[in-house]
C-alpha cells in the first residue's frame, strides 16, 4: 500500500472514530443529569468517548505523517457524515432531510475551504506570539461560555455556542501542537513545557464543552459545528501567525470564501433544524396539556374520585371539584312524618333530597321534600 493510500485509509478510520466518540458523548449527555453535564467522570461511557476521540487523533496525526495537509485535512470533515447513519444504526436517531442537507453544505463547504489552504514553510511562535494566543483563547472560550449560560432557555443556541467554543480549544490546540512539533525538530527543551501546559488544559476544555454541547440539543449541530469551526480557527492561525496563504492567489482566496459561506450555511440549516424541532414539541406538549371541553356539571363521582387520586384534572371547576368528598349516600333522615302512620317508637323514615350536584365548583344547598297531602291529627 502506498503513503498516499494509506493516509486515506487512516484519514477515514481517524474520522469513524471521531464520530463514534461523538455519539457516546451525546447519549452520555442525555442520561446524565445537569450536575455532571461538562464531565461524567464516573460513567464509562463518558471515558470510551474519551478513548475513541484520543484514537481518532492519534490516527489523524499518523495520516498527516504519511499524506499531505490538504488531502488529510478535509478528509477529517467527514466525521458529521459518518456520525448521522451511524447514530441512526446504533441508536436509533434519525436525521431529517434538513440536517442531511446541512451537515452535507457543512462538510462540503469545509473540505474546499481547507483544500485551498496552501503550505509554507515550518515556523514556528516567540514567547510573546503564544501568550498571546493562549490568552486570546482563554477569553474567547470564557465569552462564549457565559454566552451561552445567558441563553440556556434556548438549548439549540446554547449548543451552538458551546461546541463553538470547543472547536476554538480544539483548534489552538493543534496550533500549539504544530508550534511544539516545530521545536522538537531542533531538540527537546524545557522552554515547551509552557506550551505543553496549555495543551493539555485547551485538549481537556474542548473535551468537557463538546460534551456540554450536546445536552438537549441533538448530535448533528454541535458535531457539525465543532467539525467546522476547529479546522476554520486552525487555519486562520496558520494564515495570520504562521504565514500561509491560499493558492491561486486572489481565485483561491475568493472561492475560499464561497467555500465558508456554504459551510456557514450548512450550520444554519442544521440550527434552524433544531430550532423548529424543539418549537414543534413545545406547541405538542402545550397541547397535550391543554384543557377538555367536558363541563365540570357533567363530572361523575368516580371521576372525581379518580381525580382525587392523581389523575390531571381538565380545568380549574374539575380541579376545585376534586378536592370535594362527596357522600355516596344522598339522603338523610329528617324528623318529619312519613305520609302513612308510622308505628310508635319507630325512627322517622329517611326522605329524599334533591339532587347533590356540582355547580361551579360547590354543591347545591339540599332542600327537604316535603309531602303534599294533609296529615290527619288524632286526637
Amino acid at each position: 500500500m502506498s503513503a498516499l493510500a494509506l493516509s486515506v485509509l487512516l484519514s477515514f478510520v481517524s474520522a469513524v472514530a471521531y464520530a463514534g466518540g461523538a455519539i457516546v458523548q451525546e447519549q452520555v449527555a442525555v442520561s446524565s443529569p445537569g450536575a455532571q453535564q461538562y464531565a461524567p467522570l464516573r460513567r464509562p461511557g463518558w471515558w470510551a468517548a474519551v478513548a475513541l476521540n484520543g484514537l481518532g487523533g492519534l490516527l489523524h496525526v499518523v495520516a498527516l505523517a504519511y499524506g499531505p495537509l490538504s488531502l488529510v485535512q478535509p478528509l477529517g470533515a467527514l466525521t458529521i457524515v459518518f456520525a448521522l447513519p451511524m447514530a441512526a444504526l446504533f441508536v436509533g436517531r434519525r436525521a431529517g432531510a434538513t440536517a442531511w442537507r446541512g451537515a452535507i453544505m457543512a462538510t462540503v463547504g469545509l473540505a474546499g475551504l481547507l483544500s485551498l489552504v496552501g503550505a509554507s514553510d515550518a515556523q514556528s511562535l516567540d514567547t510573546a506570539q503564544r501568550v498571546a494566543a493562549a490568552l486570546g483563547t482563554a477569553a474567547a472560550v470564557v465569552a462564549l461560555m457565559l454566552a451561552a449560560r445567558a441563553v440556556h432557555r434556548h438549548p439549540a443556541v446554547r449548543s451552538i455556542l458551546l461546541a463553538t467554543a470547543s472547536g476554538v480549544a480544539f483548534g489552538m490546540s493543534s496550533v500549539f501542537t504544530k508550534t511544539v512539533a516545530v521545536d522538537w525538530t531542533g531538540g527537546v527543551s524545557a522552554a515547551d513545557l509552557p506550551s505543553l501546559a496549555v495543551i493539555g488544559v485547551l485538549a481537556t476544555a474542548g473535551m468537557m464543552l463538546s460534551q456540554a454541547s450536546y445536552r438537549g440539543a441533538g448530535l448533528a449541530a454541535p458535531l457539525a459545528t465543532l467539525t467546522v469551526v476547529n479546522p476554520v480557527v486552525a487555519a486562520a492561525v496558520g494564515i495570520t501567525m504562521f504565514g500561509e496563504s491560499f493558492r491561486y492567489g486572489t481565485t483561491g482566496t475568493a472561492l475560499a470564501l464561497s467555500c465558508a459561506v456554504v459551510a456557514a450555511g450548512g450550520l444554519i440549516l442544521l440550527t434552524t433544524e433544531r430550532l423548529a424541532r424543539e418549537q414543534q414539541e413545545a406547541r405538542t406538549a402545550e397541547a397535550g396539556s391543554a384543557p377538555g371541553t367536558a363541563s365540570p356539571v357533567a363530572e361523575s363521582v368516580p371521576e372525581a374520585a379518580a381525580a382525587d387520586a392523581g389523575a390531571p384534572a381538565a380545568d380549574p371547576a374539575a380541579r376545585l371539584l376534586a378536592e370535594l368528598t362527596l357522600p355516596r349516600d344522598v339522603r338523610m333522615p329528617v324528623p318529619l312524618p312519613s305520609p302513612g302512620a308510622a308505628p310508635d317508637g319507630e325512627d322517622s323514615v329517611p326522605v329524599p333530597l334533591v339532587s347533590y350536584a356540582p355547580y361551579y365548583g360547590g354543591p347545591y344547598v339540599p332542600v327537604a321534600v316535603v309531602d303534599r297531602h294533609r296529615v290527619r291529627v288524632k286526637s
